[in-house]
């Protein structure tokens, strides 16, 4: 059984080696063998010292093998193109800071060996920022109301998957990849285990408002939900026009010199808006499942694909995955 360890790589020259050899360490204790890393540089802008690096491992190590995207384009799709490069029959996904720490394998492995086709690491505390865990709360929710995620699932970035989810997921090519939406379309036999999330071993969160934002904007692709609910409120406010619209009646039949031009100005005003909005929501309806089904905008473009040689360099391998 071959174990897949995939890494997005984003500016982590100073903590990638600490990180492979800690996990190649850990997994050689576990008897977890043998073993392939996955790097992925998500076109790191720090003058090449992560693919330099990421290179040098390569020409060290045999089992690390490395995939260099030639623009950047984010954590979910980075982890996608190693999910398309890796071989393992189990899959482990770590970030490239050493907070998802190798040390809390074996809490993992313990909960996967029962049996489990997905397994998460989630962090009873957080060492993140307020904005950070606020962003988390909020990508969280949303997945649960948008996509039905059971209340008591919690995830996170440090997981690990069968091979028959890597199969089915891979098969998503659209660029809007939210990985939580795809694994809870393969599965629902899914655990989370609490894990200790340690300090960033250097530098700071790649993660800015703009980046949260666009990725917590994808989950709409995994969903119609905000579609149906332009049609409720569209509803609602229709409904609401009807009744003012009773009212105004009952008023004129009980107090015939009130003036209700206003009142059934705003009754109508209500009532179109209503009408707008639920044909808005059906016709989105209809956009919204065309448009999961023809986006074809690429997840990723690799540059080059660098895997690791027996002879201790690194020789570039077949990018076309």
């Amino acid at each position: 059984m071959l174990y897949s360890i995939i890494v997005p790589c984003y500016k982590s020259s100073h903590t990638i080696r600490e990180l492979v050899e800690l996990t190649s360490a850990k997994m050689e204790e576990m008897g977890r063998t043998p073993f392939e890393f996955v790097l992925v540089d998500d076109c790191s802008p720090d003058n090449g010292e992560t693919i330099s690096l990421l290179k040098e491992l390569a020409d060290e190590y045999e089992s690390v093998h490395v995939v260099e995207l030639a623009q950047n384009s984010g954590q979910h799709n980075a982890v996608m193109a190693g999910l398309n490069y890796a071989k393992g029959d189990v899959l482990i996904a770590m970030d490239d800071d050493l907070q998802t720490h190798p040390s809390q394998l074996p809490i993992l492995f313990e909960a996967f060996d029962q049996g489990y086709d997905i397994v998460y690491g989630h962090y009873p505390q957080k060492h993140h920022s307020l904005f950070r865990n606020f962003g988390s709360w909020v990508n969280y929710t949303s997945v649960r109301i948008l996509i039905g995620k059971p209340k008591d699932l919690k995830t996170s970035s440090f997981w690990i998957i069968k091979k028959f989810v890597r199969d089915y997921v891979i098969q998503y090519k659209s660029h809007y990849t939210h990985l939580q939406g795809l694994f809870l379309r393969t599965t629902r036999n899914i655990a989370s285990v609490p894990v200790e999330h340690f300090d960033r071993g250097y530098g700071q969160s790649g993660y800015t408002f703009k980046k949260l934002i666009e990725l917590w904007s994808n989950i709409m692709g995994y969903s119609i939900v905000p579609l149906r609910i332009a049609t409720r409120v569209g509803v609602f406010f229709a409904v609401l026009s009807i009744l003012g619209a009773i009212a105004i009646i009952l008023k004129k039949i009980f107090a015939p010199t009130s003036a209700v031009g206003w009142y059934s100005l705003i009754v109508s005003i209500f009532f179109l808006s209503g009408l707008i909005m639920i044909f808005l929501g059906l016709i989105g309806e209809y956009l919204g499942r065309m448009f999961q089904g023809m986006s074809n905008n690429p997840q990723y473009v690799v540059r080059d694909f660098y895997t690791g040689a027996p002879e201790g360099k690194s020789k570039k391998g077949d990018i076309s995955k």
